[in-house]
């Protein structure tokens, strides 16, 4: 009989063999015909599920969703192993040694006060590492196989990183009202409708940014929200004996401006 693991290596060290077991000649078959491209949308799919745990405060559902989403590089290593391209163990001693390097504050004498010096520094020590292919544009690193709100995320913070960027946020919301007046505009004539929300999408997510906001996480958050006093709405009007089909939207307002006061109460603690 197996010994139970004590340490956390030797947890993770089983982790790695049964990925390797469950891919073997003798293995599941269903794990045997994955390949990188049949098990990449898995890795997103355990992500979003990790934040939608810790956006709910679900600490035992997190602890699950971990598990999940750490098997996912242990399944991509097993068959990146096999194909002779490189094992978990590479990829284990690569970000050990990047974690010492990008922080000489900690694992050596340099110093660094706040978390932006942490970052300036984290990015200098990056460039240094990997210097910048001269037919390579800034921004061509970044993937544009993202959500697209991440990548505007990753793309305004490559811009202002290297100085195109305004002073202050008031700029920013100058140039959010220069945009809606464009949208108003597009509206009435008929033009790129879609193209003047992208614009005014675009400088919300740089807002975020100069208000030090995750615009990904502002929006989840909402998107909570949203739904919590939806369902208020929709329990409301049942216990009334109707549904949003049937219902006036005066009604639907009144049941929304009550999960409001409700949160609103519950956060005050009255």
């Amino acid at each position: 009989m197996e010994a139970p693991p004590r340490t956390t290596g030797e947890r993770f060290e089983r982790l790695v063999h049964i990925m390797a077991r469950l891919r073997a000649p003798n293995g599941c078959p269903w794990d045997r015909e994955q390949n990188f491209d049949t098990i990449k949308r898995y890795l997103l799919e355990e992500a979003y599920e990790v934040m939608d745990s810790i956006d709910q405060r679900d600490w035992k559902g997190l602890e699950e969703e971990l598990g999940d989403l750490m098997l996912q590089p242990v399944f991509f290593a097993q068959m990146a192993t096999e194909a002779g391209y490189f094992a978990i163990d590479d990829s284990l001693d690569a970000i050990n040694e990047k974690l010492i390097r990008r922080h000489p504050h900690i694992f050596g004498d340099a110093q660094a006060d706040t978390a932006d010096d942490v970052k300036k520094r984290w990015d200098e020590i990056k460039a240094e590492e990997k210097p910048a292919d001269p037919k390579q544009g800034l921004l061509d690193r970044i993937p544009r196989s993202v959500p697209a709100l991440v990548e505007a995320q990753a793309i305004a913070a490559k811009a202002a990183g290297a100085g195109f960027d305004w002073d202050n946020v008031e700029q920013v919301i100058e140039k959010l009202h220069e945009e809606l007046d464009e949208l108003k505009e597009a509206r009435r004539d008929g033009s790129d409708i879609e193209g003047e929300l992208g614009d005014m999408l675009f400088v919300i997510v740089n807002m975020a940014r100069f208000l030090k906001v995750d615009s990904e996480q502002a929006l989840r958050k909402t998107n909570a929200k949203f739904r919590r006093r939806f369902s208020h709405v929709e329990n409301g009007l049942r216990e009334q004996g109707k549904n949003p089909s049937n219902a006036t939207i005066a009604e639907m307002e009144a049941l929304w401006q009550d999960a409001k006061r409700t949160e609103t109460e519950g956060e005050t603690g009255r």
